[in-house]
């Protein structure tokens, strides 16, 4: 019994890790209860309580003790009930305020054993408190506090003190940050993200003024945002990265530390513009606030104080301040009753912003109707001149008043930020004010009708006049005539036909942008079924186009068949020889228009209004997609290539008198496929280059695109 009660609780702790670390529905604990015996009583308390704690750390899964009770009656007399309460009432409280009184309120027959209890486990917490015998203002460097030597006061960012400290035991630098009243900072200390600050341990703290706490943390040397800001609002141009850099070394020198060399972080910097070295910590910033979410740990607030600097620069956020406490970095909204990440996501795009311009967008006395409307126009006349529109589209989005029109998390807004570094990809889905490619937008169904009828139209009237020359004047009037007619019908039917089937498999492409463009939203299933559809569309439309043009040839014999007229293998080799060439125009070209005109212009427009990327789950099939239409385009060039030399080659096999009969028109298709084909490699370089910058973007976290 007790190997499989200790295999349960194992179990069971495996199963919520990997829910945890992976975003996974929580495990079922009734799977993992033993169904009777003395065992089942035993461990039916240790699995609710790993399933309590571990519930109350994801929004809006957490459950009480009470509903506990309902699953399993034969917890009601359980002495492990208050027990279990209390456990309750810590997890709750640790995700927002909780007045003990309100929470005794749902457990009235307990109240009396919890607030016992609550109290003994306060008297043991103060017990292995750290006792001072003078106020957190009379510290001072120099001296020893337990375990720490204080070296040197560094800039708080909390309200009470901080040190730079030698920690005895361990021989290590460390930050000690002592500061008055009860925090919930021991959550954080779980956290382990490369921008996430790494707190140590706490203690409680007992001061002749009252109760505080102690913790100490990975020691940064770079200062925090608040000096960034103050360097930023100095004057009205700055110099990129190498604005944080300065910032960094003056913030290090102050503590006499020595700056890195030959960092390449340090170097990637020093190449960015100022709205990319945002962009750059912005990324790494939502990717660390995504991470503390997964964890059950929600930052409320971020302000310039809660943002430390590595010496290299690489920034990390710090769970010490009660930045809840300052208003004018919190989202409309209370951020204590929101099941996910938006009020983050806001708190975030404000201190960017911030960092961007110097100011925050809204004054403190702006009205709700101002915050409404987003930023004023005064807050965005102070965006740099070289700021790019998709920088200021994600910021923008993430200060919308509304929570639903914000990113849905943190983990979006790191794609999004990460597609403003890429100069290539940030214009394909936002174009400059007066980009031609922000007008064609609004023209893609005339523009993709004429990329599929123009060529098809081309290779449809030269198909007709090449087969009259050579084979249709040599037949009765009665097989012409019955031949024109046949025609007609089998193009009217079959290509109006194709038409409907076009407008069927670009129907996301006709009226999600037109509803995007009206202020409208979509589900992200739809922007996802619009950004497939948009990628596909090329194929489709190829498919289709092929299908009919198999069906023009057939009819030709049939057609035929039942007049007076034979026609010869020599007349229908031409007739196959000289369809399939211009088949092959009618596939070739519209593949490469439709195409450049979707990847330049269409397809990154929805990339602007969703999620972006994939995840180790779907495997980025966006990316995967565009690689494949990036290979099935050096497939087509190919044959594009190939359409000059067939004609040449087919035109060696006429007789001398067809072929003086229709040489020009056999030259009309050679020199005029020949300078086809130079313009559909420059438009397959320049769809090269796109392809692979969408790619990029579309990549899987940690994934790079061959």
């Amino acid at each position: 019994m007790t190997v499989h009660w200790a295999e349960a609780v194992t179990r069971f702790t495996a199963a919520w890790r990997r829910a945890l670390h992976g975003d996974r529905p929580p495990p079922e604990l009734a799977e993992f209860v033993p169904d009777a015996g003395v065992a089942r009583a035993a461990v039916l308390t240790d699995l609710i309580r790993i399933d309590l704690r571990h519930r109350w750390e994801r929004p809006g899964e957490g459950r009480t003790v009470g509903s506990y009770r309902a699953d399993y009656p034969e917890m009601a007399d359980s002495p492990a009930l208050v027990e279990l309460i209390c456990e309750e009432f810590a997890a709750r409280r640790d995700r927002a305020p909780l007045p003990l009184t309100d929470f005794l309120a749902d457990y009235p027959d307990f109240a009396a054993a919890v607030r016992e209890r609550l109290e003994q486990q306060d008297l043991a917490a103060d017990a292995a408190a750290l006792t001072l015998d003078r106020p957190l203002g009379a510290l001072e460097a120099g001296q020893r506090l337990d375990d720490f030597d204080l070296r040197t006061e560094l800039d708080a960012v909390a309200p009470g003190r901080c040190f730079l400290a030698r920690q005895r035991s361990m021989q290590r630098l460390v930050a000690v940050w002592l500061f008055e009243g009860h925090g919930d900072r021991h959550r954080v200390a779980r956290l382990d993200h490369p921008h996430i600050l790494r707190v140590f341990d706490h203690r409680p703290l007992l001061t002749p003024t009252g109760s505080g706490r102690l913790v100490y943390t990975q020691y940064l040397p770079g200062g925090t945002a608040r000096d960034v800001l103050d360097r930023v609002r100095t004057g009205p141009e700055t110099d990129g990265g190498a604005l944080l850099l300065r910032s960094v070394d003056a913030a290090m020198e102050r503590t006499g530390e020595i700056r890195p060399a030959d960092s390449p972080v340090r170097a990637e910097l020093a190449r960015l513009s100022w709205p990319e070295t945002v962009a750059w910590l912005g990324r790494r910033l939502a990717d660390a606030v995504d991470h503390a979410d997964r964890h059950g740990v929600r930052y409320r607030a971020l302000t310039p104080d809660t943002v430390l600097f590595t010496a290299e620069g690489e920034p990390k956020i710090a769970d010490i301040a009660d930045a809840a406490a300052d208003p004018a970095y919190r989202a409309p909204e209370d951020p204590a009753t929101a099941v996910d990440q938006r009020p983050s996501v806001y708190s975030l795009g404000l201190l960017l912003w911030e960092l961007l311009t110097g100011a925050r967008p809204f004054a403190d006395s702006d009205d709700t109707a101002t915050r409404r409307a987003g930023p004023p126009e005064a807050a965005l006349r102070r965006l740099p001149a070289d700021c790019p529109a998709a920088l200021r589209r994600v910021l923008t989005t993430c200060l919308e008043y509304d929570p639903d029109r914000r990113w849905a998390d943190a983990a979006i807004l790191a794609r999004q930020l990460d597609l403003c570094l890429d100069p290539r990809a940030r214009d394909l889905v936002d174009p400059p004010q007066h980009s031609p490619r922000r007008r064609l937008r609004r023209w893609r169904i005339p523009l993709i009708t004429l990329a599929i009828a123009v060529p098809n139209a081309l290779a449809s009237v030269f198909n007709v006049d090449y087969n009259r020359m050579l084979i249709i004047d040599k037949l009765t009037d009665q097989a012409a005539h019955r031949l024109d007619i046949g025609t007609a019908i089998v193009n009217f039917v079959g290509f109006g036909f194709g038409t409907v089937i076009l407008a069927y498999f670009g129907r996301h492409l006709i009226l999600v942008p037109y509803g995007l463009r009206r202020g409208g939203r979509f589900s992200e299933e739809t922007l996802r079924r619009a950004r497939t559809d948009a990628i596909v569309f090329g194929d489709r439309a190829v498919a289709v186009i092929f299908t009919l043009w198999m069906l023009s040839g057939m009819s030709f014999p049939l057609v035929i068949r039942g007049t007076s007229d034979a026609i010869r293998a020599y007349d229908y080799t031409h007739f196959i020889a000289m369809h399939a060439i211009c088949g092959a125009v009618a596939l070739v070209y519209p593949f490469f228009l439709v195409n450049f005109y979707v990847v330049r212009c269409l397809y990154p427009m929805f990339l602007a209004h969703g999620d972006i990327g994939g995840d180790a789950t779907d495997g980025g099939q966006d990316a995967v997609r565009l690689r494949k239409l990036r290979r099935r385009s050096g497939i087509w060039l190919v044959v594009a290539a190939l359409i000059p030399l067939a004609a040449v080659a087919g035109a060696t096999l006429l007789t001398p008198a067809d072929l003086t009969e229709i040489i020009v028109e056999v030259r009309v298709l050679a020199l005029g496929s020949l300078i086809a084909f130079v313009g559909v490699y420059l438009l397959s370089l320049a769809m090269e280059k796109d392809l692979r910058a969408l790619e990029r973007v579309q990549a899987p976290a940690g994934v790079q695109p061959p």
